[in-house]
């Protein structure tokens, strides 16, 4: 990877950032409402008002707001949550550091499952072994997280007692127990992007299987698994790892309904969270923090891409 490559992906990044910084910016702003008034409730008298908005900088003009709310946030100042007094981008790191924890396991273990098992399907293509693999994965596809989370309650905290059904430990408290309070979350997870990533990687391996590099690798002899290993999987998991990045993104961001299911403390349920108390910076913040996120993870993405696929890096 050149560093012509790298400077020019990061400078795509940097006005995606302020795009992104923009639209949730306004986004909140095309809220119905006096945002003061829907924090504070009907309860509210003026005064109250009056200082919330002067608090929040409402009281100046949308450049004036945007400016200064922007100016903040590079220093790491998001505000104040108005449920509790703490900073908001403390916050957002302690919860962020729970849903990574489940979010980077699952994608992991989905990854290696799904690459070898969808190579191994483009190799047996419309065989019983390919035809099982894609009904699986469609399968998997059609199954709505949150339900496939209940099921798992049910089964295995429920009705088999393995695993605790309600709470989170840290793993600084007690690695193995925070273990047990993620495990369903994680099988969840790997489950249902298991087969989002075996789709793919599937047609990937099918696609560099017609090659004729792969062809003159099998003319000199070398053994299916070799060519496998060597010449299909390395070249099949570029597209693959496009789409990690993609489902990492969605995953850090969108959580949000597992966290619920399993009541797990993270980002997402402290969104939802913020949204149900109108804690208008924590919501603010929080989205902000997503958005940046789904952008750096595809800046890594592309940065790692050339040494997947060295046509990128020639390029």
């Amino acid at each position: 990877m050149t560093a012509t490559y790298a400077l020019k992906r990061l400078g795509m990044a940097l006005p995606t950032l302020l795009l992104v910084a923009i639209a949730v910016f306004a986004l909140l702003r095309l809220v119905p409402g006096d945002p003061a008034q829907l924090m504070l409730g009907d309860a509210a008298d003026a005064a109250q008002l009056e200082a919330l908005r002067e608090s929040m900088g409402l009281s100046h003009s949308l450049p004036v707001q945007f400016a200064r709310w922007l100016g903040a946030a590079l220093q790491g100042d998001l505000g104040r949550s108005l449920a509790n007094e703490q900073a908001v981008l403390p916050l957002i790191v302690e919860r962020f550091q729970v849903t990574a924890s489940i979010v980077l396991l699952a994608v992991a273990l989905a990854a290696v499952i799904a690459v070898p098992l969808g190579t191994i399907a483009a190799w047996k293509q419309n065989s019983g072994l390919d035809l099982a693999v894609v009904g699986g994965a469609t399968l998997l596809l059609s199954i709505p997280s949150f339900w496939l989370g209940l099921l798992m309650l049910l089964f295995f905290g429920l009705k088999l007692g393995w695993v605790p059904v309600v709470g989170y430990v840290g793993f600084g408290e007690d690695p193995w127990q925070a273990l047990l309070y993620i495990a369903l979350p994680v099988v969840t997870l790997t489950l249902i992007e298991t087969g989002v990533l075996t789709r793919m990687a599937r047609s990937a391996a099918i696609d560099v299987l017609r090659l004729e590099y792969v062809a003159h690798a099998r003319s000199k002899g070398l053994r299916e698994s070799t060519v496998l290993r060597r010449h299909v999987l390395p070249n099949a998991f570029a597209p693959t790892l496009t789409l990690l990045g993609i489902v990492l993104g969605n995953l850090l961001g969108g959580i949000a309904v597992i966290e619920t299911v399993f009541t797990i403390p993270g980002l997402g349920r402290l969104m939802v969270d913020g949204i149900y108390a109108r804690d208008y910076p924590v919501v603010q913040g929080t989205m902000l923090f997503v958005a940046a996120i789904y952008v750096l993870v595809n800046l890594l993405v592309d940065l790692l891409y050339p040494f997947f696929d060295p046509r990128v890096a020639a390029e």
